[in-house]
């Protein structure tokens, strides 16, 4: 099947405005028997004359008008495609969509948005959080732009860019009346004391790794839906639970809480940036995280002494 192409197009629409083949041939930079030749294949595929060829002038026929207004309309949109295209150079032309896991969004993102704003003045962000599957679910769905993990990126799905963002070491935290001696050996610790979050978690999931609790959760009752309510609970002293440290500068300051550092090798978890390999904004997604890794780093990275407990 023969197609007309956006440049025969564009040939016809020249020759409309100027009625006359030599100038339309002067404004579509090539020579005069080139651009009728073009407009004849055009003319052959409708199966009639597009243009009325006069001494001096040229017009379009009655069927060359109604094939012309659709033409324009055709070539508006490759316009405006051309123009989108172009743009993306310069970053997307809408929010980028960054979804954040619940337990480094509350802890990490006031100290990284502001930072992330001043350093990219004509980027703005579109930010939700959401648990690690929904986060790539909605990568791969075009959803989400950018996304920070706390795992490895799945090896099935679309193929993820991931950068590593810095550390995030756990600690134990436990009611202040009842302190253990450090650094505390996780394995020390009746698996029914440790609270735990909800499934879905992947922290829950690392908490489990660390305290080996795989084969001793079951018949288990309490699963918290955020680490705030788990820390009103050790407050209480209705048990004990991992934190990471990113979280202790807003879950350590009550009084009843004691953070105890964790014997080692002590577990942690690598914060990532992921999105898809497959972006025009790759460039703009590793300033993002050259920016969060460096922001979290000085923020968060120092030895656990020097945290504020």
């Amino acid at each position: 099947m023969t197609v007309f192409t956006l440049r025969q197009l564009n040939y016809a629409r020249i020759l409309a405005e100027t009625g006359h083949f030599g100038r339309a041939a002067e404004r579509c930079h090539v020579t005069q028997p080139a651009l009728s030749q073009q407009i004849r294949q055009l003319e052959e595929i409708c199966g009639g004359a597009l243009f009325d060829r006069g001494p001096r002038t040229v017009a379009p026929t009655p069927l060359g008008r109604e094939f012309l207004a659709r033409a324009r309309r055709v070539l508006d949109e490759a316009d405006d495609l051309e123009r989108f295209a172009s743009a993306l150079a310069d970053g997307p032309q809408r929010p980028v969509r960054f979804g954040l896991i619940p337990t480094v969004a509350p802890y990490l993102l006031p100290f990284i948005y502001p930072t992330l704003t001043a350093g990219l003045p004509g980027t703005s962000f579109s930010v939700s959080e959401g648990q690690t599957d929904h986060l790539i679910e909605s990568l791969a769905s075009g959803d989400l732009d950018l996304a920070l993990i706390a795992t490895d990126p799945p090896e099935t799905g679309p193929r993820l860019a991931s950068i590593p963002l810095f550390a995030d070491p756990f600690v134990l935290a436990c009611n202040s009346a009842k302190p253990f001696a450090e650094p505390v050996r996780l394995t020390d610790i009746p698996a029914e004391q440790i609270l735990l979050l909800d499934e879905g978690h992947c922290f829950r999931d690392q908490a489990i790794e660390a305290c080996m609790l795989r084969h001793r959760i079951s018949g288990r009752t309490f699963a918290a839906t955020s680490l705030s309510t788990i820390v009103e609970f050790v407050a209480g002293g209705q048990g004990v639970t991992l934190l990471p440290a990113i979280s202790l500068h807003k879950e350590a300051g009550d009084p009843r809480i004691r953070i105890c550092e964790l014997a080692a090798p002590a577990p942690s978890r690598t914060l990532s940036l992921v999105w898809r390999e497959a972006t025009p904004f790759g460039e703009l997604f590793r300033k993002v995280a050259e920016i969060i890794r460096d922001k979290g780093s000085a923020q968060f990275a120092e030895p656990l002494g020097a945290l504020p407990y």
